[in-house]
């Protein structure tokens, strides 16, 4: 691998060097696993102690610190490593397969220049295709789908028809973009199923992950706002709505028309009711569960979620709780004894 002196890296990403400028860095990698050509990054104060000890050529930090590598000093070094990540290594190649032969594409079906289809991936009549897309084997795309420029969608993903996904999706093996949503009418004992009539948007530089489910509404639209980044196995409800650039990790759910804000982050296993509102800003530890609308900024975590703090309050009192029920026994047996003394 060709690699960059450490002064154009600098460059690269607006930062400055100190230390051995003209270096040869070939690969990045963590603090503690970095070698002899190799830079790193240090963005949690938790890991200091170990920059000090790094084998590591180069170091990308926010400020100076005591170590014998050099230093790139970035603004923003998570950042600034992504940038030399990309650049040194780049983002996975897919194969200049073409339209295949054995991808099944509807006559009606229009795709734009430089696609890749490429074995058994199925495009359904009047999908619209935009420019330089990757369908890889297995996927499903279903009727009057659109999808814009530069998208990529992994083996054996579906799209329902009608769906709408925009320029520079990624969505990930397995995943399920518009299935029915789970409506039904109960009636004397029996479920009686709702069409599903609305359809499921994909807004701009969206990611989906592996073995997502994204539900179509009953009448409304389901929603994923521009940048947002879903995790694996995150089930997406009925008519739901997230705003631009949310983190939604892994095994999320979110009930049906719930509403996110813009730039909110959702840690692993958050389960969220239906129809509530969650402000702008918004951070949800994992496992926390959500039954009631959350105001802009708010950091919450439990079950219910509440305040973080005072959840983590509550949580550190648990261990003391038998001991506190031994003393409020005692308490009041005592109590009783000086009420019976007193008659």
């Amino acid at each position: 691998m060709q690699g960059k002196r450490l002064k154009e890296l600098a460059e690269h990403v607006g930062g400055k060097v100190r230390g051995k400028g003209q270096m040869i860095i070939k690969a990045v990698s963590t603090l503690d696993k970095a070698g002899a050509g190799e830079i790193t990054f240090l963005s949690n104060k938790k890991y200091e102690p170990l920059v000090k000890t790094t084998k590591a050529s180069a170091v990308i930090v926010a400020k100076p610190v005591e170590t014998d590598a050099a230093l790139l000093i970035a603004e923003d070094p998570y950042y600034a490593f992504m940038q030399i990540v990309v650049l040194l290594h780049g983002h996975r190649k897919h194969k200049k397969a073409g339209i295949s032969k054995g991808a099944s594409i509807a006559k009606t079906a229009k795709l734009g220049a430089n696609c890749n289809v490429y074995d058994f991936a199925v495009i359904s009549d009047n999908a619209r295709i935009g420019k330089s897309c990757c369908i890889y084997p297995g996927a499903f795309i279903g009727s009057d789908v659109k999808m814009g420029d530069n998208c990529i969608v992994y083996p054996n993903a579906v799209i329902y028809d009608g769906c709408e996904i925009g320029s520079r999706v990624i969505i990930h093996a397995n995943a399920v973009i518009g299935e029915d949503g789970y409506g039904f009418a109960t009636h004397k004992g029996e479920h009686h199923k709702i069409p599903q009539i609305g359809k499921v948007i994909l807004e701009n530089d969206v990611e989906i992950g592996a073995c997502c489910t994204i539900e179509r509404a009953t009448l409304d639209d389901t929603v994923i706002g521009m940048g947002t980044k879903v995790g694996d196995m995150v089930a997406i409800g009925h008519g739901a709505r997230i705003g631009a650039h949310c983190l939604l990790v892994p095994q999320v759910g979110i009930s049906g028309s719930a509403t996110l804000g813009h730039h909110c982050v959702l840690g692993g296993q958050v389960g969220v009711v239906g129809h509530i509102k969650i402000g702008n800003m918004v951070t949800i530890g994992a496992q926390s569960g959500v039954g009631h609308d959350i105001p802009d900024g708010a950091t919450v975590l439990g079950t219910p979620a509440i305040e973080a703090n005072k959840t983590k309050r509550v949580y550190a009192s648990i261990q003391h709780l038998p001991a506190m029920r031994k003393s409020i026994r005692q308490l009041e047996k005592r109590l009783a004894e000086l009420e019976k003394a007193d008659e």
